[in-house]
């Protein structure tokens, strides 16, 4: 086991990952270049808030490595990590940095482009029933789609029993893109499972119909059935898993500590990254509407907002490409309340400060560990992230006296 160290001081990354001088932009934000598209905000600080700085600096303290792209970590009540690998492993990992054999018994993953396995959580009640659930890329015919699998956790820690699989993203499509898949429970035990829109000209616009789960965060109970009361449930001609629809690729999300709803970040094309809180039965508007342009450079939307269409909390332009994103809920760091967001191709943790439902400022740190996937708290404060990398790792975050 080796132990690398990093000082991160207050440095901040663009997505194209060019150092910046960290000098403040001339509106007070974090320096970050300029925009893609050429659309206002529709609301003061409703992108580049101003700067935050905390005055943390952070160690990275390397703990386990080797690791093929990684992509979610959760923690055992007994303080070891579940952490899965995207070619379909999930592995055990200490506080030491041991790395167990993959864990038997999972379902087959579709494990090509940006598929595979992907989130894993706890059940809320993981103490007696020793349910975890997966989300995954399944191969179907037709295609592949996000799937969710739960299953039993052996009480060494070694397999999986009773695996079933609860819900299946419809319909399947012919793609190696935008599978979502965050996985939140909320305080009633709902599970909402974040779905891409895959990717292609050709699927985008089914973001827009709630005739089918491409572009959505859906809503279900824990063994997969439809609440009663989803905005959609009974209406014809409507899937009736579906919370919120018009959405691109949301690969984040956590459950706001004070409010109790599911607050998500999603993915943008070239510009557009977007912080949401999706409710029940509203428009989040992709492919129509957006803050980004298309990645050869040519417009994207045709307005950044329409009437019946919600508008984002909060939007970066240029991208920061989000991992996933936690609440601070500790004491070890000063941000306590404070939004966590890990950063992939801008390399970067990214810290919001958070009044209410606005964003009023926000601080990077690069720590130079490579593209981070997805961080989690543990009990004593200290954050835990993983890199999506060949060589992927596990790394400690504590602050730096």
């Amino acid at each position: 086991m080796r132990f690398w160290i990093f000082a991160a001081a207050l440095v901040f990354a663009a997505c194209t990952g060019s150092p910046s001088n960290g000098q403040q932009s001339q509106n007070g934000g974090v320096e970050q270049g300029p925009s893609n598209s050429n659309f206002t905000a529709a609301f003061e600080g409703q992108t580049r808030a101003p700067e935050a700085v905390s005055g943390v600096r952070i160690n990275a303290q390397e703990i386990a490595s080797g690791l093929n792209h990684p992509w979610a970590i959760v923690f055992l009540p007994d303080g070891r990590m579940l952490v899965t690998e995207r070619a379909g492993r999930l592995r055990v990992i200490t506080r030491d940095g041991d790395i167990s054999p993959p864990v038997s018994g999972l379902p087959a993953v579709d494990a090509r482009g940006q598929g595979g396995l992907l989130d894993v959580v706890l059940s809320p009640n993981f103490a007696t029933d020793r349910l975890i659930y997966l989300s995954y890329a399944e191969a179907r015919e037709g295609g592949n789609g996000t799937s969710v699998a739960r299953g039993r956790l052996s009480d060494d820690a070694r397999g999986l029993t009773d695996v079933q699989v609860i819900f299946r993203q419809m319909p399947a499509w012919q793609s190696r893109g935008h599978f979502g898949s965050r996985l939140v429970f909320d305080r009633e035990g709902r599970l909402y499972v974040t779905l891409g829109e895959r990717q292609g000209a050709d699927s985008r616009p089914l973001a827009q119909d709630i005739s089918n789960t491409i572009g959505k965060v859906v809503r279900i109970n824990a063994d997969g059935s439809v609440p009663a009361d989803n905005p959609f449930a009974g209406t014809a001609n409507a899937d009736p898993h579906v919370w919120s629809y018009g959405h691109r690729n949301v690969q984040g999300a956590d459950l706001n500590p004070d409010t109790g709803e599911v607050w998500t970040i999603e993915h943008g094309p070239r510009g557009g990254d977007e912080l949401n809180i999706p409710r029940a039965g509203r428009n989040y508007g992709w492919p129509i509407i957006g803050y980004g342009i298309d990645y050869n450079g040519q417009p994207m939307h045709q307005a950044s907002a329409r009437e019946g269409m919600e508008q984002p909390i909060y939007y970066w332009d240029p991208v920061i490409a989000p991992g996933d994103m936690d609440f601070y809920r500790g004491s070890l760091f000063p941000w306590r309340g404070d939004l966590l967001i890990a950063g992939l191709d801008s390399e970067a943790l990214v810290r919001l400060d958070i009044d209410g439902e606005r964003v009023t400022g926000e601080e990077r740190f690069a720590l130079g560990v490579g593209r981070i996937r997805d961080l989690a708290e543990s009990e004593d404060g200290a954050l835990w992230i993983i890199t999506d990398e060949n060589n992927g790792r596990v790394l400690r975050l504590t602050p730096r006296a």
